[in-house]
């Protein structure tokens, strides 16, 4: 829904906004373009150059510190810091020369044996995203990972994590609106949804997804009816447009566990009812949405 979703990035005007989130977006939609419909091309062609073959320079002047670098390019600290080795805990110096990736990420150097596969599982972005976004390399050796979700030179906990073990229904369902950028059919404006709306009649018993811990029960702007479980590890779920709640703060669920039912309150972006469900992950600079579909089992 519109205004779920916050930039986890210094403040930006609309359009920078929209420009520096088109980044990523752009490189999942293309891969994702029915090719078949078009000319054949080269793999090369297909493939945009690797983010770390587009690292610009920055000279460092009086004055400058990383944060206020980091805001010059609208990127966090922690992206600045991982490209740049041996930035941990120490000021810039004037005339420093400093790499500069186009947006926010790290960079690592990829275990032997790793695939891309096993890069999507650790770090929760989608396999073909990071394929793409670093030049289509078929065996990869040092890849940049994008997003905010991670300290420089610290990996995800290994929690087996191979994506959430339930589904927020019933039953699996119809996707009324997905993640991802939409155009607002009235105005012709393009907004950002945070999460997927599954559609559902009204009172449809709402499920926990994984286990967890309850940690919000209440009314939330937008959302209406809200119900977020933290999975731990940096994860959460999320539960919007509810028309009563079946848990309470602080109550552990199981996965399955009845939460809350379908509802209609808030304001959601779609006429019929239905389900907002967010999966979120824990980043240095707050809570950010990921795709729900590349964390659920629809089988």
């Amino acid at each position: 829904m519109k205004g779920y979703f916050s930039l986890p990035f210094f403040p930006l005007k609309k359009s920078e906004f929209r420009e520096r989130f088109a980044i990523i977006f752009l490189s999942t939609i293309s891969w994702l373009y029915p090719f078949s419909l078009l000319a054949q091309p080269s793999l090369s062609e297909l493939c945009p150059t690797p983010v770390l073959s587009r690292l610009q320079s920055h000279r460092v002047v009086s004055g400058e510190t990383i944060d206020s670098i980091a805001r010059q390019y609208n990127l966090v600290p922690q992206t600045v810091i991982g490209v740049n080795t041996g930035l941990e805990g120490r000021p810039v110096q004037p005339g420093q020369e400093l790499l500069i990736p186009p947006f926010n990420g790290i960079k690592i150097t990829v275990p032997d044996g790793a695939t891309w596969q096993d890069l999507s599982t650790a770090y929760g972005i989608r396999s073909d995203v990071l394929f793409e976004v670093n030049g289509c390399v078929e065996t990869p050796k040092v890849v940049f990972i994008p997003g905010v979700n991670w300290q420089p030179g610290q990996r995800p906990s290994q929690d087996n994590y191979i994506g959430l073990r339930g589904y927020p229904l019933p039953t699996v369902a119809q996707v009324g609106l997905s993640y991802g950028w939409h155009i607002e059919p009235n105005t012709g404006e393009s907004f950002f949804h945070g999460g997927i709306d599954i559609l559902a009649e009204e009172g449809t018993p709402v499920l926990a997804a994984d286990g967890g811990e309850v940690v919000y029960v209440g009314q939330e702007g937008n959302y209406g009816f809200l119900v977020i479980v933290d999975h731990g590890n940096g994860r959460q779920t999320r539960y919007g447009h509810l028309s009563r709640f079946g848990t309470r703060i602080g109550q552990s669920v199981q996965v399955g566990d009845v939460i809350g039912y379908v509802g209609t309150t808030g304001r959601p972006d779609i006429l019929n009812p239905h389900l907002h469900f967010e999966v979120r992950f824990k980043s240095p600079v707050g809570w950010v949405a990921q795709d729900p579909q590349i964390h659920l089992k629809l089988n």
